[in-house]
């Protein structure tokens, strides 16, 4: 059983040579790739993320990242063969292909992403490696403006406050109305690109997305909530996360207002505890 490989929506053929000139349309290339910054993050074990620039024929440069995900542990290649064959496609697919289909959902929810460019796998019981190459989003991600959003909190003529309650509370409700879940709903991952006063949001790292069962729904989009509520500046929070909760719910009563900002509350809570227990561990050297 062979490999695939798949060239998603390449926008033109001048990135498409590019990529195949890199030698990233295929599975063996992407993984002798030596080119471009890794970048490093606690936990990736066999995972390898590469920020890539390519110039393509009409000499434009092109970010890109390349994701690269090493052999599974043996029994979980062999889940996913067996699978494969049978009613639980949808469910067991390499990792590479897991955030290809995730990408492809967010952006048919209508929510700003990135675009995916390439994807290979191999066969999961010979070889059990996965590619995964997409575009750059424009912008920087909210964790980046931090001390800007901290800074706009007060102020009622900064599109970084009061605007921006409205475009993230769009971005959160229409990938939730979806059925969808992030997972890792930080700062970190939610991009702005803002020109003046116009701004646009896009949502990345999209490898632990999923749809849970409609009676989970609930508990997922409050964690979600959450991860986002204990991001926040809690400057900007204090002045706008009712806002932002109002306009994310829509005509919710304010019983049910009230249910939501309760539980929100208590999960953000729990990530601060968590997070500070972490954060000790590291500090003395312990494995978190």
């Amino acid at each position: 059983m062979s490999g695939a490989t798949h060239i998603a929506n390449v926008p033109d053929d001048a990135l498409r040579t590019a990529i195949a000139q890199a030698g990233l349309d295929n599975l063996d290339g992407a993984f002798a790739f030596r080119e471009g910054d890794e970048l490093h993050k606690p936990g990736l074990g066999t995972r390898r993320r590469t920020r890539v620039i390519l110039r393509d024929s009409a000499g434009q440069e092109r970010l890109l990242f390349l994701k690269r995900y090493g052999p599974e542990p043996f029994f979980r290649r062999l889940r996913w063969f067996v699978c494969s064959f049978g009613s639980w496609t949808s469910r067991m697919k390499s990792p590479a292909r897991v955030e290809f289909d995730a990408v492809a959902a967010v952006r048919d929810a209508g929510v700003p992403t990135m675009e995916t460019l390439a994807f290979g796998q191999g066969c999961p019981l010979a070889d059990g490696r996965s590619f995964l190459l997409v575009s750059a989003v424009p912008g920087e991600s909210l964790e980046r403006r931090y001390d800007d959003l901290a800074e706009a909190a007060p102020r009622d003529d900064s599109p970084l406050a009061g605007r921006l309650a409205d475009e993230l509370a769009n971005l959160v409700r229409t990938f939730h109305a979806a059925g969808l879940a992030h997972r890792d709903l930080y700062l970190s991952h939610i991009f702005l690109a803002q020109q003046g006063d116009a701004m646009k949001l896009y949502l990345i790292d999209l490898a632990r997305v999923f749809r849970p069962a409609a009676w989970r729904r609930f508990r997922w989009q409050i964690k979600d909530l959450a991860a986002l509520h204990y991001s926040l500046p809690p400057q900007w929070r204090a002045r706008h996360w009712v806002t932002f909760l109002s306009r994310y719910l829509g005509n919710a009563t304010e019983k049910q207002t009230a249910r939501w900002m309760r539980a929100i509350e208590k999960k953000s809570n729990t990530v601060a505890r968590r997070t500070a227990r972490r954060t000790a561990r590291r500090a003395v050297g312990k494995p978190t």
